[in-house]
C-alpha cells in the first residue's frame, strides 16, 4: 500500500459511503430538503467509527446512525466495513443495513485503495501499466474542477488492454469509467514479476487516479458516482445510486491480490 506521506496524500485507502465523489453545490435534495454531506462521504477521518472484531485474519469496523447523522444525511442505516486476509488476499466487504422501518434508504458505497508505484528501487512509474482483465474500447469521463463528472469524454483504450502509466496521467485529475467489461484489473511492471490485482464483480464503476507526479495509483471500485455538472440534485434519481428496502441488508466486496 502507499504510505499516507501527508506532503503528498495522507490517505491509504478511504472507504466511500454513503456518496462517492462531490455533490452538485455540496448538498442533495431528499422531498424536499436538502443535506449536505462532505466529498466522498463520513466513513473516512470519522472518529466515530466503532471497533467491533479482531482476530488473526479479519478486522471489523461499524458506524451507525445518530441524531447529527441524521441531520446531514436522513437514513437510518448501520455500516460495516470488513477486512480479511487469506494467505496473499484481501477480501474488502462492505455491508448496508437500512434499519428505518417505514422507507427506503438511498447511498452510494466503494474503496479507493492507492498502490504504491513503483514498487522496486530500480524501477520509475513509467515501467508500470494496469492491465484489463478483458480488451477494451472504453471513454474517460472528463472531470470539473468542482469534482463533478461533466458530459464529454475522452478516449481512453481501443481494443487493448493495456493502460500505461506515465506522470501526466492524472492531470486532468480521476479517469472515470462507466462502460468497461473488465472485473479485475493488475498493476503490473515492465521489468519484474512482482504485480497486483483489484477484482470488483460488485462494482460496475471504476475511478483510477493518482496526485500528478505521485509515487502511487489508486485503484477505486466503486458503486455509485460523483453528481453530473446537468444534475437537478434528486438524491432518488442520482446517477448510480442504491435504494435499499425498509428492514434490509447489503452487501458488496472487492478482493487484492498480490503476487510475487
Amino acid at each position: 500500500m502507499w504510505n499516507g506521506n501527508p506532503e503528498i496524500w495522507g490517505s491509504f485507502a478511504p472507504v466511500l459511503f454513503p456518496i462517492i465523489g462531490a455533490l452538485k453545490d455540496g448538498e442533495f435534495e431528499y422531498d424536499g430538503t436538502y443535506y449536505s454531506v462532505p466529498k466522498h462521504g463520513f466513513i473516512r477521518n470519522n472518529e466515530n467509527l466503532v471497533f467491533k472484531k479482531l482476530s488473526d485474519s479479519t478486522i471489523e469496523y461499524s458506524l451507525k446512525f445518530d441524531k447529527e447523522s441524521l441531520k446531514q444525511y436522513p437514513f437510518k442505516f448501520e455500516f460495516f466495513i470488513r477486512f480479511s486476509l487469506n494467505e496473499n488476499q484481501i477480501k474488502v466487504e462492505h455491508e448496508v443495513i437500512n434499519h428505518c422501518n417505514q422507507t427506503p434508504m438511498y447511498f452510494s458505497v466503494g474503496g479507493h485503495p492507492a498502490f504504491k508505484c513503483p514498487l522496486n528501487e530500480d524501477e520509475v512509474y513509467e515501467d508500470y501499466f494496469l492491465e484489463f482483465e478483458k480488451v477494451e474500447t472504453i471513454p474517460t469521463w472528463g472531470v470539473l474542477s468542482s469534482g463533478l463528472i461533466d458530459t464529454t469524454t475522452s478516449p481512453l483504450l481501443d481494443n487493448s488492454s493495456i493502460l500505461s502509466l506515465k506522470n501526466n496521467l492524472f492531470e486532468n485529475d480521476a479517469l472515470i469509467l462507466k462502460e468497461h467489461l473488465s472485473n479485475k484489473v493488475s498493476l503490473k511492471s515492465k521489468k519484474s514479476t512482482t504485480c497486483l490485482s483489484v477484482e470488483y464483480v460488485d462494482f460496475p464503476y471504476l475511478g483510477i487516479w493518482a496526485k500528478p507526479n505521485a509515487p502511487f495509483v489508486c485503484i477505486e471500485p466503486w458503486l455509485g458516482i460523483s453528481d453530473s455538472c446537468d444534475t437537478d440534485q434528486d438524491f432518488k434519481t442520482k446517477e448510480g445510486i442504491l435504494k435499499l428496502d425498509k428492514q434490509s441488508r447489503f452487501k458488496a466486496s472487492y478482493t487484492i491480490t498480490i503476487q510475487e
